[in-house]
């Protein structure tokens, strides 16, 4: 290639007629560079002319037509074959200009012949290699200027795959070529991850590019390093989209509908579909578009075989960053969406290990009562998971709460929420599982005798624990309900009756994060990432329980939206009731509409919050169209912040 000069460009002795060929353009940066390999005031005005002619010419802000894109071309070829002459304490500005350029503008062969400047100056010994991986990674994000709707187009999307692309191949030629490479990269990614309050296209881009590298060979040398920075980040975001934040526009409201786990996306009164709850939330709205990016690289890691290994991966940061991280609302979901791909492996792996972590006696307490409740939350939720995992779970876990009903025989009969905490969390997660799995279970022969064979009655009815009277009430009213309508139990059990969402025993084996009311896997809430979730996610409204044919006629119109249950307004003790006929519905009226339960903002100490109102975790909130009737009594007593 060749290009004419331009004015007082480069020296070009040769040049014939107007124009100059790569070798003379090669001959002529080598002079320009020696030119001004000396102290300023030594170096002749020509030289220096030609030297900052160069500089102007790897300009990253001037635009740039056709000719002087030609020119940039030919001076990136020219310094790819000198860079031996480049000097950081001499060539300064130049090496300033080609660390700050963007190739966003640039076309192929300009960026092309950008890439191959950075790989060979990667490869000189001590000298620009972290520069260099520097300007590769700053350059998977797009230009400030670049907005939508233009981020959108189809032109600027297929740009972002060829410049992402190109710089996954420049990364994979240095880190092939330079044993160093590797460990400066993996700083860098940890150095230049994005932050909360990056530009969402910005950092959805950047996100995506890095991403890119683990599905690359550069992936077997970085590990865990991207995904980790990356759920970090997502955490960073989740945290700071408060509960309060969501019902901030309806505070003023005195009666909400509440709807969690409604699984009709096409209902016009769909908050998320008509204006989305989290809307006008920045940080929800950025969590909901890198969820998108990650849940699309989760399905390309499937398509190509690869998924196992990047599982591993995921399962090691969850248990890190995310498992201990109570307020995380919606990151959880990554992991979630993970086993949905590959349940039989993947969903088994993520089951085995929550119900290890529960059962260890080496975890603290706070993590395997953390870990139960995903564990509950996730055999309740995830439609892929099949009923003989999850039997094989409860047995696991109902073994473990009978061995320590064992060992607490001799001692004094006095309930103690806080002391018994691990046990107690256990027995809410096999009533909560059992909410939404034991009709499921009862239909499958051999499952359903296992499961009829766990002692479950002489753990619930224990004399000195008695967990019916400490888990939250309405899990086990809803609990027992389904099990009498089934004949689970050989001899009549206590009946609960009480109105109250929770109890003081409840509030107290929970602690100050509430774990009583943790239940992580509670309706998605993001509108654009909805879309990978809700296809694998079981609401309560399509639960077929046991005391229902599920032929639709049993749900009052009235409860369509609720995904907490109801309760009779004269709710009195707690007390046995041989007497009730639990196959009629007449007898019972507590039908749980949907259950989603976990707390709003109740995560603070008890000094500073007030107790005495109980708070729920919306999904989908929209103002009441009318006062509401007798049989929404939960809402009428629970008004939020009205």
């Amino acid at each position: 290639m060749g290009v004419e000069p331009q004015g007082n460009g480069f020296s070009v002795d040769g040049a014939e007629e107007g124009f100059i060929s790569d070798s003379e353009a090669f001959a002529s940066v080598i002079n320009v560079l020696d030119g001004v390999r000396m102290a300023p005031s030594l170096v002749a005005q020509v030289d220096k002319e030609q030297y900052y002619y160069l500089v102007s010419v790897v300009n990253p802000g001037r635009k740039i037509g056709p000719v002087d894109e030609a020119l940039t071309v030919t001076a990136l070829k020219a310094l790819t074959r000198a860079v031996f002459k480049i000097d950081i304490m001499y060539h300064g500005a130049l090496l300033n200009n080609i660390f700050l350029t963007s190739i966003w503008d640039y076309d192929l062969e300009t960026r092309n012949a950008f890439l191959e400047l950075i790989t060979t100056m990667a490869t000189l010994p001590d000298k620009f290699l972290e520069n260099c991986l520097h300007v590769l990674l700053c350059n998977f994000r797009p230009p400030n200027w670049l907005k939508a709707p233009f981020c959108h187009s189809k032109r600027w999307l297929m740009r972002k795959k060829e410049v992402h692309s190109e710089l996954h191949l420049a990364l994979h030629c240095i880190t092939t070529l330079v044993p160093l490479a590797p460990v400066r990269l993996k700083c860098l990614i940890e150095k230049l991850m994005s932050r909360v309050t990056e530009d969402k296209y910005i950092m959805v881009t950047y996100v995506e590019g890095l991403l890119g590298l683990e599905k690359n060979e550069i992936g077997k040398f970085l590990g865990s390093t991207v995904m980790a920075k990356v759920v970090d980040l997502l955490t960073d975001l989740d945290v700071n989209i408060p509960w309060e934040d969501i019902l901030q526009e309806e505070q003023n409201k005195s009666v909400f509908v509440i709807e969690l786990g409604d699984s009709n996306q096409d209902d016009e009164h769909s908050s998320i579909k008509q204006n989305g709850v989290l809307k006008c939330n920045v940080f929800a709205d950025k969590l909901d578009g890198l969820m998108v990016v990650v849940c699309e690289h989760l399905k390309s890691c499937a398509d190509t075989g690869c998924l196992l290994e990047g599982f591993d991966r995921l399962s090691e940061i969850f248990r890190r960053a995310v498992l201990k991280l109570h307020k995380s609302k919606f990151t959880q979901f990554l992991i979630f969406y993970a086993c949905s791909l590959d349940p039989d492996t993947c969903g088994l792996k993520f089951a085995i290990l929550l119900t290890d972590i529960f059962v260890s006696k080496d975890e603290d307490p706070d993590s395997r009562m953390k870990a139960v409740a995903y564990l509950a939350s996730y055999l309740s939720r995830a439609k892929f998971i099949s009923s003989s995992l999850v039997t094989s779970i409860l047995q696991r876990l109902v073994d473990w709460c009978f061995e320590y009903c064992q060992l607490q025989e001799s001692r004094e009969k006095m309930i103690s929420p806080q002391a018994d905490r691990i046990f107690y969390s256990g027995c809410q997660a096999v009533m909560y599982i059992l909410c939404f799995r034991l009709r499921s279970i009862s239909d499958v022969p051999h499952l359903k005798q296992l499961l009829f064979h766990l002692p479950l009655d002489s753990i619930l009815c224990h004399p000195t624990l008695d967990p019916l009277k400490v888990c939250l009430p309405l899990i086990v009213q809803e609990f027992l309900r389904q099990a009498s309508a089934a004949r689970l139990f050989k001899k009549p059990m206590p009946y609960f009756y009480d109105d109250s969402f929770e109890s003081e025993f409840s509030k107290a084996f929970g602690g100050i994060e509430r774990l009583d009311m943790f239940f992580p896997f509670d309706p998605y809430l993001l509108k654009e990432s909805d879309r990978f979730m809700r296809p694998n996610f079981e609401f309560w409204d399509n639960v077929r329980t046991t005391y229902s044919n599920f032929d639709g006629d049993e749900v009052d119109d009235e409860l369509e939206d609720l995904d907490v249950p109801n309760f009779p307004d004269d709710a009195g003790g707690y007390e046995v009731h041989n007497d009730i006929d639990f196959d009629n519905e007449d007898d019972i009226e507590l039908p749980m509409s949907k259950m989603s339960i976990t707390p709003k903002p109740s995560f603070l100490h008890p000094i500073a919050t007030n107790f005495s109102q109980p708070s729920l975790m919306p999904a989908r909130i929209r103002p009441s169209q009318s006062p509401p009737s007798p049989r929404q009594g939960i809402l009428s007593r629970r008004e939020w912040r009205g």
